[in-house]
């Protein structure tokens, strides 16, 4: 059969970003209606589905209406104005959050109560629990209310982000005269918003909702006034951080001032709950500066993310997923020196399946070793324990040379960031807050070390932070290496993050915004030109988002040359798969799952000769021209092949929580034939984790990572 001219890519073949990320969302929105998950993790889904809105709001929303009032109208490579997404996004969010809601009333606050976890309200409240709740009111929560009148002496207050507030709607007499008029009670961040009832059995497990205490007790605010009615609501703001980064050293003053104001940033959306009356949703709107489109009216609890309050704690383990029993990697088992191990040879780390406890021990280890003269990283989310950061402290106290690179303008994490960095240059650190025009995402730590035959650099690099409680909840790939070439490309890109020098280029790593889009696509197209000839040709990339449309048009041109395309893309996907004569050898596949998929890992056949990188960059264009990577090929063939088989190929067989990406759009479930065996890689990758006595459960353990007993390192032994 002739086959057909190949098509040319147009705005037609690409995807919308923002409306795929929503469709990202509807996918962890899925997992909370998803019977087969325990109730606990279905409330954490639900949870988890917020949290994504609100910082897809603070960001990408909050970015489309500043260029519809900037008066821009260039289209986005889909061919959608900035007004048009923006049209689509809330027509597109208002189901999903009625569908949200609706899961919450009918699904999980039902089970809940089924299972002992239930929610009242103060008029359901038993005497005791009645005087309770009195008594809690009076001594915890009363101190700490500001009642804020709405008149001509008292203007509408400046509501940070975020919070949960009340607006109360009440009637005086004046005279003969009736008078109405408006305040506003803010429910307090200090207090939780889960008020838990004491039961003196455990597996009962009653609360009452804060903000629903408080509506409970207005009276009390406002004597003299009769309560007519009263309504939460929640205003979310421009997140975004605009630091003046005319000089790095500013950085560090530029992001302080920048986090007080990104609180009171411009209103983008208003979630107000159902039942206020149209008058007063007007009045809220108009003070906020929003439109009618702005506003989502609430049947439910107006801030689910504090539902996450559920999990907390080791109660009700069956109605939770079983916990991980993750085991140090055998290849560090067996030598009792963590440097002495990666001499023998490069050592590959897969979180959570195995401990994150590694990467601590190759911290602790350098920070104590007396050969070792100089540690260097990078810092992009720091965790509020101390296994990271303090073992950097104790490198200093111990003589040793530590500099540590700290992004300050990663999104959510520059107030944790801030505090942490200052107690590092306390502590004699040399910190180096980012660089100028680009986020230094890539994940790298340096060890200088004096073995008996060299010096000589131990490299780790990973795609993901140097979290242990994200360790534990994210999929991640590590490299452990003492690799001579790798090495020095590593200092030459610590000097340029530290010196501002330019960047000799390098031998092994891809570094961006310098040469990792061009060797990308390079790849990319070796593999296109390998199937025009006839030879072996496939290739599979993992990543969390996939946007750049260069990247976009060099894969449906490998496509069309025949090249067998599996992506595994978590998030957003702008590549429209499966169009005839332009990628329909391109299968998209989205994981959603029990651990966040975040490792990025592309593998090329190479004709015969394959070659696996893993990076901290997905394929998008900030990623590529506006931060700081890293991708790293894996020299080792064992561990290339350890990464096919045992990382991609259990997620190309998941044919459970794989969902498979149209050309319209959408995303449908697998549907494999009557008897087939079905596959859930994550599952199926838990149950190859060896369990070892005397682990922790990753789970449970919040900073106490299991950590081998070490033997003394000694100076050096041949590497094999």
């Amino acid at each position: 059969m002739k086959r057909g001219k190949p098509k040319k890519m147009t705005a037609q073949h690409l995807f919308n970003r923002e409306l795929s990320w929503l469709e990202f969302n509807q996918r962890v929105l899925d997992e909370a209606l998803d019977a087969s998950n325990p109730l606990l993790e279905r409330v954490k889904f639900f949870a988890a589905f917020s949290a994504n809105l609100d910082d897809f709001f603070e960001t990408r929303v909050a970015g489309l209406k500043l260029q519809i009032e900037s008066g821009v109208v260039e289209r986005s490579p889909d061919g959608l104005t900035a007004a048009e997404t923006l049209t689509a996004i809330r027509r597109r969010v208002r189901v999903m959050v009625k569908r949200q809601y609706d899961c919450w009333r009918e699904q999980l606050r039902p089970d809940l109560a089924g299972d002992g976890i239930a929610f009242l309200s103060c008029k359901e409240l038993a005497r005791e629990d009645a005087a309770w709740v009195d008594n809690f009111y009076r001594r915890q929560v009363r101190p700490v209310l500001t009642p804020l009148g709405l008149d001509p002496a008292h203007p509408f207050p400046k509501l940070l982000n975020k919070s949960l507030n009340t607006i109360v709607q009440l009637e005086r007499m004046d005279g003969d005269e009736r008078g109405q008029r408006l305040a506003v009670v803010q429910v307090p961040r200090v207090l939780p918003r889960l008020v838990k009832l004491p039961r003196q059995d455990e597996r009962e497990r009653c609360y009452v909702f804060l903000g629903d205490l408080i509506g409970h007790y207005l009276a009390d605010l406002f004597p003299g006034d009769s309560l007519l009615g009263y309504w939460q609501f929640r205003v979310t703001r421009n997140g975004e951080l605009y630091a003046d980064e005319e000089e790095s050293a500013g950085l560090l003053k530029g992001v302080e001032p920048e986090l007080r104001r990104r609180r009171e940033g411009e209103a983008v959306r208003l979630e107000v709950e159902e039942g206020c009356p149209l008058e007063i949703r007007a009045l809220l709107l108009e003070h906020l500066r929003l439109g009618e489109d702005d506003i989502y009216i609430i049947d439910g609890p107006v801030n689910p993310i504090r539902l996450l309050a559920l999990a907390e704690g080791g109660h009700c383990p069956e109605l939770r997923f079983p916990p991980v029993v993750a085991p140090v990697t055998a290849a560090l088992r067996e030598e009792g020196c963590v440097f002495a191990a990666i001499r023998r040879g490069d050592v590959l780390l897969h979180h959570p399946y195995d401990n994150f406890s590694s990467v601590i021990d190759f911290l602790r280890q350098a920070a104590a070793d007396p050969s070792v003269l100089a540690i260097k990283q990078t810092l992009y989310h720091i965790d509020g324990d101390l296994l990271v950061v303090g073992a950097l402290m104790d490198a200093v106290r111990n003589g040793k040379q530590v500099t540590a690179v700290v992004e300050l303008k990663g999104r959510t994490e520059e107030s944790a960031n801030l505090v942490w960095a200052r107690r590092l240059e306390e502590a004699g650190v040399h910190v180096v807050y980012g660089l100028v025009g680009c986020k230094v995402h890539a994940k790298m730590c340096l060890v200088v070390r004096k073995d008996d035959d060299a010096i000589r650099r131990y490299l780790h690099l990973s795609t993901g932070n140097y979290n242990p409680s994200a360790a534990r909840l994210y999929t991640d790939l590590g490299l452990l290496t003492c690799r001579s070439d790798f090495g020095e490309d590593a200092t030459n890109l610590f000097n340029l993050l530290t010196g501002i020098c330019q960047f000799p280029g390098a031998s092994k790593l891809v570094v961006a915004p310098f040469d990792l889009h061009t060797r990308m696509l390079a790849l990319i197209d070796r593999e296109a030109g390998h199937a025009r000839k006839g030879l072996p040709a496939r290739l599979i990339a993992k990543m969390n988002s996939l946007e750049e449309p260069l990247i976009i048009a060099a894969l449906y041109r490998a496509s069309q040359a025949g090249v067998k395309i599996d992506l595994i893309v978590r998030g957003v996907c702008c590549l429209r798969p499966q169009v005839p004569r332009l990628s329909e050898n391109i299968t998209v596949r989205a994981i959603v799952d029990r651990f966040v998929e975040h490792s990025r890992v592309y593998h090329f056949e190479n004709a015969c000769q394959p070659e696996v990188w893993i990076s901290s960059a997905d394929w998008t264009p900030n990623h590529f021209f506006r931060r700081i990577e890293v991708a790293f090929p894996v020299e080792d063939g064992n561990l290339g092949e350890r990464v096919r088989a045992g990382v991609l190929e259990p997620l190309l067989r998941d044919n459970v929580k794989a969902r498979f990406l149209q050309a319209d759009g959408s995303y449908l479930r697998p549907s494999p034939p009557r008897g087939a065996i079905r596959h859930r890689s994550q599952s199926e990758l838990l149950q190859a984790v060896e369990p070892r006595p005397g682990f922790l459960p990753a789970t449970q353990a919040k900073t106490a990572c299991p950590i081998l007993k070490l033997a003394p390192c000694p100076a050096s032994s041949p590497r094999k």
